[in-house]
Order: structure tokens, then sequence, then C-alpha cells
């Protein structure tokens, strides 16, 4: 029995799958269509069955490795006044409950590896031949509560709030009122396999990522590379086994449209490797080198946890964070910076991020003014532990690199070499963290870039000026140019805020579905996955 409902749902939710571009072309019509199954009628809840604050507090003493859920099931009950959930009017389970039930099945396709407690009992409730005893009508309502609480958690929430700050995460955490969501559910069914009011968009991108590596773990197309350590680098137009077998993983991994089969590092292959480098964060050149294959060789369990590590990371976040006309997002691995308005990418730029033991924060913040030609007031700890040292082998320190004395602090007057650049963008915290240009450009040409002592350095600071400011009467550009000559400092405090998030993700799917994975350089990925496999 239990298999049959189970066979039914996935036919019907199959459906939902593709759902999403289906609805894009035929509109609510489609949608309507797949999901009427599921779709409850106001008039449908009507039981009988009785449910009270003393029935709930009975449920959980009985089944006590369920406390968890239990504040989010009272929750559910006072905002409904205690009126039952998954039963119709004809005392029998509504249809979202199987659905429910699917999905609650199917977690792994979610990137959680979690089982609900008491798992048994509650496929007793859909398998009419269990050979356990099965539960009465009010525990089967509780219980049902129950997993929907649990669902809600693993996949819409996330682990505690409280354990974020431990890993240094200070975005703000989404909260979702469990009893209005399911209100829209039962309404919409669909809302349970896509839902961009309450899961960011990049959790789903990430989520079809998963499904893609875990179809090629099963394939067994997952071969080791064999090469040769003793060899610097391949290069284009060598010929070896080597190249074949690159060949192939590149066509596995979509870089490569087709595999011909060659051993010869030919054109077709250079583009697919270029198309690898960029996706994994590596420079962009022709050269493979041994390091790179041995990344190639790592499991594909190992790339596969990687997407739900991040899935995770998603679940944190609410999706109203960019859900505003303007917005600057950096991205800590990637060494990114992307500025959006209107929906649309204005600039990228390459970032540099901070150094171990002196990491950038991951937090939002508004960037409220621009500053051209800053002073840079060097931070107590970079005296301490820098500058004092310096100025003991060199008297000359301060004057060579244009610092001075100020109020018994130093500080680096504006200039060309000054450390903050031409311009720095102000967005008030307690970590003294400033968005900010520089004059090491150089840096920004190497594959590793975490240089910096907290603050972002970016390539294109005077770029995102400009087009901050472009809409603004009071700075147009020969201003902006004549500002940032390094001889005043100035300040511009900007009309609106422009929200600024520092976020960190290891695997993100871009604009264009293609999954880039970066290199973990705080190494934040294990501590998290602690407590996602444990």
């Amino acid at each position: 029995m239990r298999k049959f409902v189970l066979s039914i749902v996935v036919i019907l939710f199959g459906f939902s799958l593709t759902s999403v571009s289906l609805i894009k072309k035929e509109g609510l019509k489609a949608k309507a269509s797949y999901f009427a199954q599921f779709f409850q009628k106001p008039e449908e809840f009507n039981s009988d069955i009785s449910i009270s604050k003393q029935l709930i507090n009975a449920f959980f003493k009985k089944y006590p490795d369920l406390k968890r859920y239990e504040s989010g099931v009272y929750k559910l009950y006072e905002s409904r006044k205690y009126h039952v959930i998954w039963y119709d009017s004809n005392d029998k389970l509504i249809g979202f409950s199987q659905l429910l039930y699917f999905k609650i099945n199917q977690l792994q396709e979610e990137g959680v590896e979690t089982k609900m407690e008491y798992q048994e009992i509650i496929d007793g409730i859909f398998d009419s031949n269990a050979t356990l005893k099965s539960l009465s009508q009010t525990e089967t309502e509780i219980m049902l509560s129950t997993m929907y609480v649990f669902y809600m958690q693993k996949v819409f929430l996330g682990i505690d709030a409280g354990k974020l700050q431990g890993m240094g995460w200070f975005l703000p955490k989404k909260e979702i009122a469990y009893e209005q969501l399911l209100d829209s559910l039962l309404q919409n069914p669909e809302l349970l396999n896509f839902d961009e009011k309450h899961q960011l968009s990049q959790y789903y991108k990430l989520r079809a990522a998963l499904k893609k590596y875990r179809e090629i773990e099963k394939k067994g197309d997952w071969k080791t590379i064999e090469y040769d350590s003793t060899i610097q680098f391949y290069k284009p137009f060598d010929n070896s086994k080597t190249i074949s077998q690159i060949r192939e993983r590149l066509f596995v991994l979509g870089d490569l449209s087709k595999d011909s089969k060659s051993a010869v590092y030919d054109d077709e292959l250079m583009q697919g490797v270029l198309r690898f480098k960029k996706r994994n964060g590596y420079l962009i050149n022709y050269f493979i080198s041994p390091w790179q294959i041995k990344q190639m060789n790592l499991p594909i369990q190992k790339y596969i946890r990687k997407i739900m590590i991040n899935m995770e990371r998603c679940r944190w976040i609410d999706p109203k964070l960019t859900d505003t006309s303007e917005y600057i997002v950096i991205n800590i691995p990637s060494y990114k910076l992307i500025y959006k308005k209107d929906g649309k990418t204005l600039l990228e730029s390459n970032v540099l991020v901070g150094q171990n033991m002196m990491e950038t924060v991951i937090f939002s913040g508004y960037i409220s003014s621009i500053v051209f030609s800053p002073y840079w007031n060097v931070p107590q700890s970079i005296i301490d532990n820098e500058l004092k040292y310096a100025m003991e082998r060199d008297k000359n320190y301060l004057e060579s690199h244009n610092m001075e004395w100020n109020n018994g602090k130093v500080r680096q007057k504006p200039g060309p070499k000054n450390a903050l650049g031409l311009v720095k963008f102000v967005f008030p915290n307690t970590n003294s963290i400033y968005l900010h240009d520089t004059p090491a450009k150089a840096l920004f040409d190497l594959e590793y870039r975490a240089y910096s002592h907290g603050c972002i350095n970016m390539d294109k600071a005077k770029e995102l000026a400009f087009l901050i400011l472009k809409d603004d009467p009071d700075w147009p550009v020969e201003n902006i140019n004549k500002a940032m000559q390094g001889e005043k400092e100035t300040t511009c405090v900007l009309k609106n805020k422009i929200p600024l998030h520092i976020t960190y993700f290891t695997a993100w799917v871009d604009n264009e579905d293609v999954l880039h994975f970066y290199d973990d350089v705080y190494g934040r990925d294990p501590q998290l996955a602690y407590f996602l496999f444990k």
C-alpha cells in the first residue's frame, strides 16, 4: 500500500519538477492543472476530530524524541484555534498530507541527509499493511503537524540560528511563520517544491546541480584521471592518455558538448579547459597542472557534499535581502563583487579579502557615503604589530610612506600610494571594515587573493563610484575625477543608502546556470559539514 501511495505521488509530483518552466509558458492554468490533486478547499476542513493543549502535551510525552518540534506544533494549532489540519469533513486525510509524506521520503533531493524520528510509525499512517500498531486519529493529526514542522526546519530554515555566529555568520537569519506558510501551501502545493518568497532562488539552482552530480555518481562516469606527476603541466598540442581522460571528464561535467576521444590537446579541448578553470576559480590559461588534475580526481562525493553545504547556507538567507532595486554582494571564496540595480548586473569586480587571523566578516550593512582621496587611519593593531617595528628599523619610515602622526595616531595622507587607494565606500560596522580601492593592482592577477587586514579591496573601485553616482547631478564625472586626484579628502553622503551583503559560498550557480566551485579559503565547510552530516 505504501509503495502504491508513493508511486501515485511520484507521478503527480514529477510534473511539479518541470512546473516552473511550464508556468512561465502557460501561466496559472498549467500550475492549477498539475496541483489540483492536492488543492484543499476551505470547506473541506470541517472534521469533528478535536485537538487540545492537553492532547498535544500528551503526544510529546509519548514521543519524546520529537520534543524539539513541540513549540512549532503549538503555534500551528494556536493560529488555527486548535482546529484539525490534516483531516477533511469526512475524517479522511487530505491529499496534501501524501505530498508532504512523499517529500519527507525524498529529503536527499533537498540536500538533507537525515531521517525523521519514528519514521516507521509515520510509514504506518500511509500503509494499511504496516506491522506497527496504527495511531489514533488525534495522534495521527499531531504527528503530521510534527512532520510538517520537521520538514520546514530541515528544508526551509536549516540549522539553529544560535550556531551561526559561532561559525562566523552574521547575516540576518531568515525567519518563517510555519502557520502562515502552511496556509499558502494548502492553497498552492507547488510552493512545497519551488517558493522564491521563502527560499533563495540560488537554493533551487544548487538543487538542480545536486541532481546532476548524483546522476554522474550513479552512472559511474567519475573515472580516475591518470597523470605523470613529474610533468610540470600539460599544454596545447600535447598527446597523451591523460589528455583523453581529461576530455572525457570535461564532457561529463558539461564543459565540452561532446567527447571526441582524441588524446591530442586540440582547440576544442582548449575551450573546455577555459570553461572548467573559470568555474573553479583558477587562473584562466591553457595549462593543466598535476595539482589541478589531483583536484579533478577528488571523489565526486566531496563535490556532492559541497553542493549540499551551500544549499544549507541558502536556507539561512531571507530572499527579501536582495529584494531591493539596488544592492552589492561580495562572495569571499570567489573573490568577487557584484553590483546589481533594477535586476541587472552593472558591475563585476575582483576583490582582495582578509587573510587568515584577519578574516573578512560575513554580515550585511549599508553603504552610506563615498570618500574620495581618503586618509587611512592606521588601526592600533597594525601600529603595534607592524609599524612600530618598521619605525625602529627606519626613522624615516612614516615620511617615506606618506604617513603622519595625528592626535596620537598614525594616518596615511591622501595620494595614489595610499593603502585605501583613491576612493573608499563607507558602511558603518563594528569591525572597522571598508570597501576600497588599492594601489596593489598586481594582486588581482593572483589565484589566491586573501591578503588584506580584513577590509575588501576592489579592482574596479573607480568604476563603482561612477555607477553609484551616475544619476546624481551634484557628482558629474568631472567632479568625481577631480575628487580622486589624491590632494584632499572629500566625502559624498549618498542620498539613498545601498545594501551591501558579504557572503560565503564555496559553490554557486551563475545566471547562465553554470556551477562554480571555489576554494574554502577560511576553512568553513568542514565545520558546517559536522553539523549536517555527523
